[in-house]
């Protein structure tokens, strides 16, 4: 008899509690989250309820976003519905969580006591609009009761990936909150949380669900498990990389290792480092001996659980303890740092587009990921004696360091501070990277490397055949709109409120950068792509886009260079730099990029068109001559015969 998955999801959720709630006392205690404030004081029940509802908060969202992912890329149907209710219990006290938390650090903030008055309902609606931190909570909540609905009426395959979307973009407000918000290297600190958040609920909601769901039922525990331990890894890679970079950024010299902050954070990373010898376990025998100790096996899970919760329990103190002094929080701060939070970089120079870097750890690792996921797909094709041109994988692995230099190399180090940089890093990231990277034909990697599925579930492969043949992808991959899209894009972003948000918004850049990046990718790819695809455009019509989009870019560029006046002049104008080229002046090279720049891909791409092009005319040329051949020329004889009979018929007349 089998036990309901949700009870043992319950079960999951309490030996990761047990572990988080020992190590939590412990970790407020060293932090000092539990001393009274000198001044506000909000009493012992906020000082303490606070990062309870808090840890409440994050097992809730791990095991929501774990089992919807787990679902999404690992289950099968019948496991998918036993997974479901553990999805919409894991999204209710979420809910009930943030509501909770909401309230807790309201009163935390304000050093406000709960009342039952007009006053307190006011400044609790103050608190969620007018204030930054309450209106980032605000939207978690809100993700959150989106969520619980949207479990509760839809479970379907697709809808199901739809609700891990939901889930994984209710943590982005959280990443924008806490330590994050305030710190100088602003980009970095919340893309290095957003990876951590991200990770960690995929590694420990994705266990708590395994643990729920096979425990019930246990013939496919094997595949589960090792599928659940491929997604552990890659989450166990970004909670690494990203919790040492979000934690050790907060440390400003040395001693600060000593502070309650650091000691908690070096107690993080034990406990880090342990649960990866766990997951050395399970790759290197655990997995093969499943079937032989199943309760072996699930004791080891057991104990992963209550660690992975001590983890979070320290994770959740660490979160509320006080950041070590940075020596130059006194230190009156410039126009640029007023501005963006960033000190203003050193001179642009030639040398500094080499030398000077800004590490964007979550682009950094998307790139990285997808070469090392590309040479895996390479390798799985020569490892059964399948080829692959060397070009197309030179050509990939060429677009991805191109990606990485744009997104962590000079252009992100000076485009919030110089338009002409900005302008640089969006005509590479929408030109140069899409021509190195189309020509990779991942698609076409992904289908034949990667086995399909015959159990009904949905891997990479199935998820991404899916998504290039909806009518979504049909729409947007057609060469008129590609080609229209590329080119307004331009208009739309630059003249319109959007160029203000991606500069001034952490959310907007992030947006610009992956905007740009479809869009480019779609237009190359219906010129010169290599992946199948539902629109092949005739020559003649790649030519004429061709030619419409160098124009539009000549247009655009010439425009920028003779304006008049300073886009975002609050912004660019104010930045207080001593050096280089005057705002507007600065202005006008960037549309010189956006011509210059802009123009060399084209001229690329037409090259490649051309010679398309020509291929395709010789081998039409071939086809025609050996069905000639076929024939013994039969098709030439025919053709004299008719020129015969319209000679003797035009004589005879």
């Amino acid at each position: 008899m089998k036990t309901e998955p949700y009870p043992l999801a319950l079960r999951g959720l309490l030996l990761v509690s047990l572990g988080a709630i020992a190590v939590l006392g412990l970790g407020l205690v060293i932090g000092g989250a539990l001393q009274p404030l000198p001044l506000a004081d909000p009493g012992p029940v906020v000082r303490f309820g606070q990062p309870v509802t808090k840890l409440i908060l994050n097992l809730s969202m791990a095991t929501a976003v774990g089992s919807l992912v787990l679902s999404s890329f690992a289950a099968n149907d019948s496991e998918r519905s036993r997974l479901q209710p553990v999805a919409s219990w894991a999204a209710a006290i979420w809910l009930f969580a943030a509501a909770a938390n909401f309230v807790f650090t309201y009163l935390s903030a304000s050093g406000s006591e709960v009342s039952y008055g007009s006053q307190f309902s006011e400044g609790l609606w103050l608190f969620a609009t007018q204030i930054e931190l309450g209106t980032l909570l605000g939207f978690n909540l809100g993700f959150a009761f989106l969520l619980s609905l949207s479990t509760i009426a839809f479970g379907g395959r697709r809808m199901t990936a739809v609700n891990a979307a939901i889930a994984i973009a209710g943590l982005y407000p959280l990443a924008e909150s806490g330590h994050a918000s305030s710190d100088a290297g602003h980009a970095l600190a919340v893309n290095s949380l957003l990876m951590h958040l991200i990770g960690i609920s995929v590694w420990v909601g994705g266990l708590i669900a395994l643990y729920a769901v096979f425990r019930a039922g246990r013939e496919r525990t094997e595949v589960l498990v090792s599928r659940y331990s491929t997604l552990a890894l890659v989450a166990f890679i970004a909670v690494g990389a990203s919790g040492l970079t979000s934690g050790f950024i907060r440390l400003y010299s040395p001693e600060d290792i000593f502070s309650p902050y650091g000691q908690l954070l070096i107690g993080k990373v034990v406990l880090l480092v342990l649960l990866g010898s766990f997951g050395a376990r399970y790759r290197l025998g655990a997995l093969s001996k499943i079937s032989a100790s199943p309760a072996g096996f699930w004791r080891l899970v057991a104990a992963e659980l209550f660690i992975m919760g001590s983890a979070i329990g320290l994770g959740t103190a660490l979160a509320t303890t006080a950041l070590p002094q940075n020596p130059n929080e006194f230190v009156p701060p410039t126009p640029a740092e007023l501005l963006t939070g960033d000190p203003l970089p050193p001179e642009l120079t030639p040398s500094a587009w080499v030398t000077v870097w800004d590490i964007d750890i979550l682009w950094l690792s998307i790139a990285l990921g997808a070469i090392a996921l590309y040479l895996y797909g390479v390798m799985r094709l020569r490892a059964r004696g399948d080829s692959w041109p060397i070009a197309r994988t030179l050509s990939w692995v060429s677009g991805m360091l191109v990606l990485i230099y744009v997104t962590n190399g000079a252009p992100n180090a000076y485009q919030e501070f110089m338009f002409s940089t900005h302008m640089v890093g969006h005509m590479i990231l929408s030109m140069m990277v899409p021509v190195l990277l189309v020509p990779g034909a991942p698609v076409t990697l992904l289908s034949r490397a990667q086995a399909a599925r015959k159990d009904g579930s949905w891997g990479l492969r199935e998820w991404v055949l899916w998504a290039v043949h909806t009518p979504y992808a049909w729409f947007i991959s057609h060469p008129l709109f590609a080609g229209l899209n590329f080119a307004l894009s331009l208009v739309m972003f630059y003249y319109t409120p959007l160029f203000r948000w991606s500069t001034e918004e952490h959310l907007g850049h992030q947006w610009m950068l992956v905007h740009f990046l479809i869009t480019g990718y779609l237009f190359v790819q219906a010129l010169i792509g290599v992946d199948p695809q539902p629109h092949r455009p005739g020559y003649p019509l790649k030519l004429i886009l061709l030619i419409g989009t160098m124009a539009f870019h000549a247009f655009f560029g010439l425009s920028l260079m003779n304006e008049k006046s300073l886009l975002l002049a609050d912004w660019f104008g104010s930045m207080g730099r001593t050096w280089g080229d005057d705002p507007l002046t600065d202005q006008a090279v960037g549309g010189a990029f956006a011509w210059g720049v802009g123009e060399l891909p084209t001229i690329v791409i037409t090259t490649i068109v051309v010679w398309q092009w020509s291929r395709s005319d010789d081998r039409e040329r071939r086809r025609l001559d050996r069905a000639s051949d076929r024939s013994g020329n039969k098709d030439l004889e025919d053709y004299n015969a008719m020129l015969e009979n319209l000679s003797k018929t035009r004589d005879s007349r």
